[in-house]
């Protein structure tokens, strides 16, 4: 995998990148990938069901994520739901978009545009 394929990708869409870290610990389903960001972001980043089938289906078409087979025991699913994972090349491009999205906000803080510090550690 080339750092033309990550590049390729980027920019994401805020609920692009939304969709990847919410899938970056766990498989999810689409309402869990719902509640995942709204769980991330603290309630700020919240969607409709249809804007996030339709980022979740252009993510699955590009190859960032795809479904899983692993499902939960028969009582605890609804085998109507489609169940996504991240795939390598989606981890790399949500790192690489999580670093430059890094970048422009130090840029923010030393420009004065943010209050406090910030010290951005990378590999």
């Amino acid at each position: 995998m080339t750092d033309n394929q990550v590049e390729s990708h980027l920019p994401l869409t805020p609920l692009s990148i939304h969709i990847l870290l919410s899938l970056v610990d766990e498989e999810r389903h689409g309402y869990g990938i719902m509640k995942e960001i709204e769980r991330l972001t603290e309630g700020l980043a919240t969607s409709a069901t249809g804007p996030v089938y339709l980022a979740a289906q252009r993510l699955l078409e590009t190859g960032l994520i795809e479904e899983s087979e692993n499902r939960p025991a028969p009582e605890f699913d609804d085998q109507r739901r489609k169940y996504y994972r991240l795939t390598d090349l989606g981890r790399r491009v949500a790192r690489a978009e999580v670093d430059r999205m890094a970048r422009l906000v130090q840029v923010a803080f030393d420009r004065g545009l943010a209050r406090g510090s910030l010290t951005i550690v990378s590999d």
